[in-house]
């Protein structure tokens, strides 16, 4: 009987995997009644194109799965995406993978290309989900430090960094947490060693419109020879404000899309259906107005929420893109970020996320990172709370 107990156990890395702080804070959040700054939720409006003809495509009975790819109207539509904004060529039928959310791209593409022990280097501030999906797989993620509060590159520890099991980088630009938006030179940098260490590089492009003061977004993969080695990832969840639809995307050369989309299939199966719908017909009907005027409108609630910081007392790191900002809270009560973060919601009733979410080590003790993709009289009514202080 003992020896049958024995086995009745969680795996390995399991009790290593708990819930992230950013889900936490909702929890609490939603506990206080407070306002959430904690999770990218984004709850602005959505297109109206778009949410019409998901509605429609229910209507229609468009409620069964797709093809593993994704439906060819969407395929389609993210390959003139591409080819229009990022200067990609991509082949919707043999290069283009739609995904349960880009994290589903993400866990599909580690699933397919790295192997258990291999070495994947991620840039610190991180985001939790890539460094957790990578531990859940049993691969070693090396962290690599930005240097706040401008979050620059160190070339010289990116390129000490990388050791006979390296199998690959992953870039995420615009970042979350800390809304750096990698330079050309640096992009360049990171490819010339993904090309002498013959390295993949995974690419989380999420945020990619959400680019401010003038910044612009690139693709590294449309850098020379990066193409056939880059995995790209972004999605329609952050541009479309449909968060909880899960509809994401994956480019990546041929030689790699069968073996992404077989795990993905295995673990998704499928986007929904309806929501691809919907999400076609945003990337078909929508002007490009519409994606530079996101970078306009968030600028300004960018700044709305770096004042109320700065009044607070709450020193602000300006992002340069994506739609969060990591302050230096020492000045709340609390031995760690942790504390430091349910003590601002109590006294406010702001919500953010403790910065030691997003570094490895113990780093992050003095940051919470709070979120401005909120409706403008949530925001404000965010603002004057933290201002209280």
């Amino acid at each position: 009987m003992r020896a049958v107990a024995e086995k009745l156990r969680l795996s390995e890395i399991a009790p290593g995997l708990v819930q992230s702080e950013i889900r936490a804070m909702t929890v609490a959040c939603d506990l206080a009644g407070g306002v959430n700054l904690a999770q990218g939720v984004c709850d602005t409006e959505v297109p109206a194109p778009v949410a019409a003809r998901a509605v429609e495509a229910i209507a229609q009975g468009l409620n069964i799965y797709t093809r593993m790819d994704g439906i060819q109207s969407l395929r389609q539509a993210i390959a003139d995406k591409l080819a229009r904004h990022n200067g990609m060529q991509a082949d919707p039928d043999a290069e283009i993978l739609v995904t349960s959310g880009a994290t589903a791209g993400f866990l599909a593409a580690c699933m397919a290309l790295f192997d258990p022990g291999d070495e994947v280097i991620l840039f610190e501030p991180f985001y939790g989900y890539h460094l957790n999906t990578l531990r859940a797989l049993r691969v070693n993620a090396v962290s690599i430090s930005l240097a706040g509060p401008h979050w620059t590159m160190d070339l010289d520890a990116l390129r000490s960094a990388i050791t006979p099991r390296t199998r690959g980088i992953v870039v995420n630009s615009p970042s979350n947490p800390c809304g750096k938006v990698f330079s050309r030179a640096e992009l360049e940098a990171i490819a010339q060693l993904a090309l002498e260490n013959d390295l993949f590089i995974v690419t989380d492009e999420i945020y990619e419109y959400f680019v401010f003061d003038g910044t612009r977004h690139i693709s590294l993969a449309t850098l020379p020879g990066m193409a056939e080695r880059t995995i790209s990832i972004s999605g329609l969840s952050k541009t479309f404000s449909i968060t909880g639809w899960r509809v994401g995307y994956l480019v990546a050369d041929r030689r790699w899309l069968g073996a992404i989309s077989y795990f993905h299939d295995l673990v998704y199966v499928c986007a929904p259906s309806p929501f691809q719908h919907g999400a076609a017909a945003g990337l078909i009907e929508l002007p490009d107005s519409f994606y530079s005027s996101l970078s306009v409108e968030y600028q300004a609630k960018r700044d709305m929420l770096c004042g109320a910081l700065a009044d607070a007392g709450l020193t602000p790191s300006t992002p340069q893109g994506a739609y969060y900002v990591l302050a230096d809270v020492t000045k709340l009560p609390g031995a760690t970020s942790r504390e430091k973060a349910r003590t601002l919601l109590r006294n406010t009733g702001v919500a953010g996320v403790a910065g030691t979410a997003f570094f490895a080590g113990g780093r992050g003790e003095s940051l919470i990172r709070f979120c401005f993709a909120k409706r403008d009289e949530d925001l404000q009514r965010a603002c004057e709370l933290l201002r209280g202080l």
